[in-house]
């Protein structure tokens, strides 16, 4: 997913209000320290078939597998201009997102979550709202789409500690964009065929620029 600057052109701040893993904290650094020492890894595409199945649970925690996986990925999305990125959007099959993401209220939300479920919102009470997304693996492409203001995730972190995410605004929009990704869903799947073929038509017209983009980010990084 897209950082929220993309839609709202704000820039991504380092020294403001930031919560790391659900927790407050004073401040914190545009790469957590291991992604600085990461890989780029390429970001799968929509019609690539890992986008289309469900991913698999994390059963082994603790693992330095586990955490260099973390590691790339926070570097990749850096790299894309993300705001959250999944686990088999990088080609690999298991339940698991990283995310650096604002809410509405300016405070800036990093972290990564395994083995994430949303909880079922109040059906009477949720409140949907349909505003500017997009994603990664669509790039280019940026859409309504209708999601709740508010959600919460919980799952693990990567010593397999539970965790218990909420996020409200874009932030929300991010944990629900992201849980879709590894139960197989795309946002195209929530938009009506007229605009997915819009969607699809702004990626065909738009993906060489924005992968230009990312392999400069990604060059710049290197020196």
């Amino acid at each position: 997913m897209p950082s929220a600057s993309a839609h709202h052109d704000q820039p991504r701040l380092v020294d403001r209000r930031v919560r790391v893993q659900g927790k407050p904290v004073d401040s914190c650094p545009a790469l957590p320290p291991g992604a600085e020492r990461a890989s780029v890894r390429r970001i799968t595409v929509v019609g690539e078939e890992i986008l289309r199945r469900p991913c698999r649970e994390v059963t082994q925690f603790g693992t330095p597998d586990l955490s260099t996986l973390i590691d790339d990925m926070f570097l990749t999305m850096h790299v894309a201009e993300g705001a959250g990125l999944a686990a088999n959007q990088v080609d690999v099959d298991l339940r698991l997102f990283v995310y650096d993401c604002p809410d509405d209220n300016g405070v800036r939300h990093v972290g990564h979550i395994i083995n994430p479920v949303l909880d079922e919102p109040d059906v009477a009470g949720r409140r949907l709202l349909d505003e500017p997304e997009g994603c990664l693996s669509v790039p280019g492409a940026v859409m309504d789409v209708s999601r709740t203001e508010r959600t919460v995730a919980r799952g693990f972190d990567k010593d397999g500690n539970p965790l218990v995410i909420e996020g409200t605004g874009y932030f929300a929009r991010c944990l629900q964009h992201e849980t879709d990704h590894i139960l197989g869903r795309v946002y195209l799947d929530r938009m009506s065929k007229r605009d997915r073929r819009d969607a699809l038509r702004q990626m065909n017209d738009r993906q060489e620029r924005v992968f230009a983009q990312r392999a400069a980010r990604a060059a710049r990084l290197d020196r």
